[in-house]
Order: structure tokens, then C-alpha cells, then sequence
């Protein structure tokens, strides 16, 4: 019986020690220049080790171990995987002049099955890392752990849940007419008042939300509300974030009007997203409170490329704050106001993510401060850059490659040939 014990137990010790060999196997890239988006510099002729996903060396003259698999990368630039901090996975641009009310007829598996399609084109566009701020029901935590689990192909995922004040762009039921249907389960998270602000971000997590999201004034594509005014108190927004931090998680702010956005940042909101409408007294105080803003000029650019196609209320808005948006995102280019990297995707279209770079630029921005917005500054944004954002010992192994020098030419960004996200290559 003992020899019997001991034959199984050699034989799956055979079985196991090369799955353990396989695990430890290493990964060489080598690149011919590599973003450091520590320094913000390209560094040349560089080798990065990759081990069970995750970065395990960096450097100059490194030896390559044995039994590794090395890819070469010496005519590219290399760079940490792309964030988006500003995606609708379950959204589709081709809808953006749709009613919101269409979830009232689709069955809401459907959202998840649209989403695993945007997510598959997102990370093959170099974005390994996204924050999705808003999708019907529970879809965009489903996709998130579907992605985790490896049942489907995308980026990570940091799901928010969205919360608004009754009749806000986060109230999904805004503009529909009164006795449609029942819409009790739609207005989940829709809160009056700080008490109720308070149990709406507690519901959130305990549902899964990896990020608050909270609609602070009106949307440009929301059907009824007008884009100026606040739709939160100060006091609400106080509750959101205190609430939020204290069970660990972040906030992030849709905000177009300048008396939302100030109410947000001095409430102590981490991420303040679209803002439209800035002055220099604002922009003094998000450097001194460290508020990150995440422009999505890419939304704007197909919003004023459809404004024909768009209802009525929508198309007004839209028209009204045209000629806002540009200067108020140059206003905030010239100071050193933290720009982080987003794109509205679902409003602007999936897989095109990095013509959100060009935009960028073009409006004042450096090369170098937007390729960091969307890897360094991101990460910080979202509290992860101890594990993203930057080509560091420790760090994951999301990596990217594209043809070119970004610095020279910030368009290459948009023509990504190589991803890896955990230190799995996905495309090459």
C-alpha cells in the first residue's frame, strides 16, 4: 500500500513541476525605445523581464534567462498600457441620437453581449485598463468579472455605478413621460437630500461598484435638463465622498457647468470629467486640492460631428456650449492642472480610443503630458499606480508597442501592433 502511495505521489510531482516551470517561464521584450513614464523620456535599447505577469526587470545589458521567450520590439516604441478612465462598454456611438428610454425594450443581457465586443476592440487598440462610468443594470460588472475570469476578452475593468438627485442626468427615467411603467428598479441609486445620498453610495458598493460615479450637472445628450445649473447641493456631494471614502472608494464627477464643477471640487472629488466650463479660479483650485480632470474631447468632437442627427434638447445644448469647451480644455492645458486620459467611448467610438492624443495636442497639450494622462496620471487617478501606469519592477506586465516616436508624431499612438495585459500577448 506505501509503494502504491509512493508511486502516485512521484507521479504527480512529474506532472506538477513542469506547470510550475511553465509558470516561471520568462518573457524578454526587447525595446528599441521605451516610454518611461516616470521621468516622462524615452529611454533607448531597452529589455524588459516579464514573470507570471508582472514586470521583474528593466533595464540596460540584461541577460536574457534561459528557456525565455523573447520578442522583438527594437523598431517600435514600447510603452505602459493605455487607461481610459471614461468608457461606456454597453454603449454604442452609432446610437448617440437615441432616446435613453430604449432599455425599456431590450432585454439587458443584450448590453453585455455589446460589451464584450467593444471591450475585445479597446484592448486591441492598446487600452489594457479602462473605468466604464455608467451601463444598464449590473452589465458592466458582469463584463468585468467575465474579463477577470478569462471568459472574455478586454481590458481590466473599474466599474462604477452612477448616482444622481431625482430628474439629474443619472436618473435614467428623465424624459420619460409619467406613467409609462413602473420604474422603481431603474431608479435604484437616484437619491434626494445627504441621508439618502449616503444610502445610495452604500447600496452601490455593496452591489459591486469598484467607483462612485455622480452626475453633478446636466448632460449634453440628456433629454430635458438644461447644461448651466448644479443638480446636486453642496451638502450631497459632501455626503457622496465622505460616504465613498470611508468604504474605500473614489469619485468621479460628470460636470459641464462651472458652479457644478467648483461645488465638486471643493466637496473633494477625485476625477472631474467633460468639464466645459472653466475659469482660472477653478483651475487655482483643483492644482490645490490636486483634482484630477479627465476632458473626453472625443465625445465633444462626434456630438458637434452629429448635431443634426440629435433630438431637439440634446442639439440646443450641444450648440450652446460649442464654442465653451475648446478654450475652457486650452484654459486648463496652459496650467498644471492634472489632465488625466479619457474618451467617452460609447459616445465617441470604440477602438478608436487614442485619437483622443491628437485631440489633445492639437488643443496645447505636450506629447509627453498626454501620453502620461492616459498611463502615470491615470493610474493615479484610480489609486492604482503602486500596480499600473508605469514599465517598473512589480508593476504589471501591461505593455504596448506602436511604429514611430509618439513625441514626434503623437498620431502613431492611433497604429498600436503590439499588447500585452498580465503578460499575456494579445496581439503582436
Amino acid at each position: 500500500m506505501k509503494k502504491t502511495i509512493a508511486v502516485l505521489l512521484c507521479a504527480l510531482l512529474l506532472v506538477a513541476v513542469p506547470a510550475q516551470a511553465q509558470q516561471e517561464e520568462a518573457t524578454v521584450i526587447r525595446a528599441g525605445a521605451l516610454f518611461d513614464a516616470v521621468s516622462g523620456r524615452l529611454q533607448q535599447d531597452m529589455t524588459i523581464v516579464v514573470r507570471a505577469g508582472r514586470i521583474t526587470e528593466v533595464g540596460r545589458d540584461i541577460a536574457v534567462p534561459e528557456g525565455a521567450r523573447v520578442i522583438d520590439l527594437s523598431d517600435a516604441t514600447v510603452l505602459p498600457g493605455l487607461i481610459d478612465l471614461h468608457t461606456h462598454l454597453m454603449s454604442s456611438h452609432t446610437r448617440l441620437g437615441a432616446h435613453r428610454g430604449e432599455f425599456l425594450f431590450q432585454y439587458p443581457e443584450r448590453a453585455v453581449l455589446l460589451g464584450s465586443v467593444h471591450a475585445r476592440q479597446t484592448l486591441m487598440a492598446g487600452f489594457t485598463t479602462v473605468r466604464d462610468v455608467g451601463a444598464p443594470g449590473s452589465s458592466a460588472l458582469a463584463l468585468r468579472d467575465a474579463i477577470a475570469e478569462g471568459i472574455v476578452t478586454g481590458p481590466r475593468i473599474i466599474a462604477g455605478i452612477g448616482l444622481g438627485t431625482t430628474g439629474s442626468h443619472c436618473d435614467r427615467t428623465t424624459g420619460l413621460r409619467p406613467g409609462t411603467g413602473d420604474f422603481d428598479a431603474f431608479r435604484r441609486y437616484v437619491f434626494d437630500g445627504p441621508d439618502e445620498a449616503r444610502a445610495a453610495v452604500r447600496r452601490a458598493v455593496r452591489d459591486g461598484a469598484d467607483v462612485i460615479k455622480i452626475c453633478a450637472t446636466a448632460g449634453v445628450l440628456s433629454m430635458t435638463d438644461e447644461i448651466g445649473p448644479t443638480q446636486m447641493t453642496v451638502a450631497e456631494l459632501e455626503a457622496v465622498v465622505e460616504t465613498a471614502t470611508m468604504l474605500n472608494r473614489r469619485v468621479v464627477a460628470h460636470a459641464h457647468g462651472l458652479e457644478g464643477i467648483r461645488n465638486a471640487v471643493r466637496a473633494g472629488v477625485h476625477t472631474i470629467d467633460h468639464v466645459s466650463v472653466l475659469d482660472d479660479s477653478v483651475l487655482r483650485e483643483m492644482r490645490q486640492r490636486g483634482t484630477f480632470i479627465v476632458p473626453t474631447m472625443m465625445a465633444f468632437t462626434e456630438v458637434m460631428k452629429r448635431i443634426d442627427d440629435l433630438p431637439p434638447g440634446p442639439a440646443r445644448k450641444a450648440d450652446a456650449i460649442r464654442p465653451l469647451v475648446r478654450e475652457s480644455h486650452r484654459r486648463a492645458f496652459r496650467t498644471n492642472v492634472q489632465v488625466a486620459f479619457g474618451t467617452d467611448a460609447g459616445v465617441a467610438e470604440h477602438g478608436k480610443n487614442a485619437e483622443e492624443f491628437g485631440l489633445m495636442v492639437d488643443a496645447g497639450l505636450t506629447p509627453v503630458r498626454a501620453l502620461l494622462s492616459a498611463t502615470r496620471v491615470a493610474a493615479d487617478a484610480l489609486g492604482r499606480l503602486d500596480d499600473l501606469g508605469t514599465i517598473e519592477v512589480g508593476k504589471r506586465a501591461d505593455i504596448i508597442a506602436v511604429p514611430g516616436n509618439p513625441l514626434d508624431d503623437i498620431r502613431v499612438m492611433e497604429r498600436v501592433n503590439f499588447v500585452m495585459k498580465d503578460g499575456h500577448v494579445y496581439r503582436d
